[in-house]
């Protein structure tokens, strides 16, 4: 199938930019933000520097607009990093910037969008709740309206970002008897307006550095001007759009650490003697670097095919849901295959890293739809093109 690349020379220029600056610089970091639970600020002006904020928005906002592909040959080498990294740029590369970048106006695009290309403005998506998790739809905070204001009220959880983010996405219901997707808005809710407060950073099993949080709603005044799209009602159709390209962005981002948890192992069996020997030798060992290297070339082999039909125009809903699905399922495999070519050592944290790449990726088969939610919707695509009601 045809690529999406545009100038392949300023691609291969940038990949190994993100290559170099995730080998040199954060690599020797890792550690130090396990401990600190933060991405030190000195590292984020880097990142803004190199214009990592800015890969999928559009050229017209200051961004450098990569198409679908590019964007995932990106995140294959930035997610070869703790996933502290990931979070750090692929929110606002992804789910904090996409609402506005596929449904917003002109005005709104203006506003916010060159800001979040700069790294100034970090974004993040509330769209999640106690009682709205893998039902989505069943969103209960609320956006009423009052003269020229919304006045939002509720409560998301598990929201990427919130404690830092300056700008949210946050979809709320704007029709107050209406269920299911049917009343649903998507409006850009700042930081600084009255009414919106965000609980402390969570205590996670992973992902040291990526902090995620409660977001609250108290009577949160919202300028009539922040709907997105400036549109009541079609806030799901907004969303899904982000979550059809999202669930392709994070596929990508599933497959960086599992490259970069084999490398490790595989390095370890070559140094680690056990009956005069490096382990590598042995052929067990073997077999689960020939399963990993497999799974590995299937998920990049299938994220690509997606993104280049994305690219194409056409509808990825199926697609992305698979590849989310296999690549979540395949690095957590990966994983557990490095902790066991590791030995012991891939157990103790002062002894190697994979102990907390296994811990990171756990949450890939949580978030963005678990992997049983993708089971149900791959099963219910095909079998409604097979004519099953």
């Amino acid at each position: 199938m045809a690529s999406m690349i545009r100038d392949p020379q300023k691609l291969q220029i940038l990949l190994s930019q993100v290559r170099a600056f995730v080998r040199d610089r954060w690599h020797p970091l890792e550690s130090t933000i396990e401990q600190l639970d933060h991405v030190p600020e000195d590292v984020v002006n880097e990142l803004r520097q190199r214009g990592f904020f800015a890969w999928s928005i559009p050229e017209a906002y200051g961004g450098l607009g990569l198409s679908t592909e590019e964007l995932i040959l990106a995140a294959f080498e930035i997610s070869q990093a703790s996933v502290a990294l990931r979070a750090r740029v692929g929110t606002n590369t992804g789910i904090g910037s996409e609402a506005l970048v596929a449904d917003g106006t002109e005005e709104q695009k203006k506003r916010w969008l060159p800001r979040m290309a700069t790294g100034e403005l970090t974004g993040c998506l509330a769209l999640t709740e106690p009682d709205a998790g893998s039902e989505a739809t069943n969103v209960q905070t609320t956006a009423r309206l009052e003269g020229d204001h919304y006045v939002l009220n509720g409560r998301k959880c598990y929201i990427t970002n919130a404690p830092i983010a300056d700008v949210f996405t946050v979809v709320a219901r704007t029709e107050p008897n209406s269920k299911g997707s049917s009343g649903l808005s998507a409006f850009i809710v700042e930081r600084d307006m009255p009414g919106l407060s965000t609980g402390p950073a969570y205590k996670k099993m992973g992902q040291a550095g990526s902090p995620v949080s409660d977001v609250y709603f108290e009577n949160c005044r919202v300028p009539v001007g922040n709907l997105i799209g400036g549109q009541e009602g079609v806030g799901f159709k907004t969303i899904m759009k982000v979550l059809n390209k999202q669930r392709l962005h994070l596929s990508a981002l599933c497959t960086g650490p599992a490259i970069r948890m084999l490398d490790l192992a595989i390095e370890h069996t070559q140094q680690r003697q056990q009956f005069g020997q490096p382990v590598g030798n042995f052929q067990l060992l073997q077999a689960m670097v020939a399963d990993s290297q497999t799974e590995i070339y299937a998920a990049k082999s299938m994220i690509l095919e997606a993104a280049r039909a994305r690219d194409r125009g056409e509808d990825v809903a199926l697609t992305a849901s698979m590849c989310k699905y296999f690549a979540s399922e395949m690095c957590g495999r990966v994983a557990d295959r490095c902790v066991q070519m590791f030995g012991g050592a891939g157990y103790v944290a002062d002894f190697s890293p994979i102990e907390r790449y296994y811990r990171d990726v756990r949450l890939f088969r949580l978030y963005e739809g678990t992997s049983q939610i993708h089971q149900m919707n791959i099963a219910k695509h095909v079998l409604r093109e097979h004519g099953a009601t």
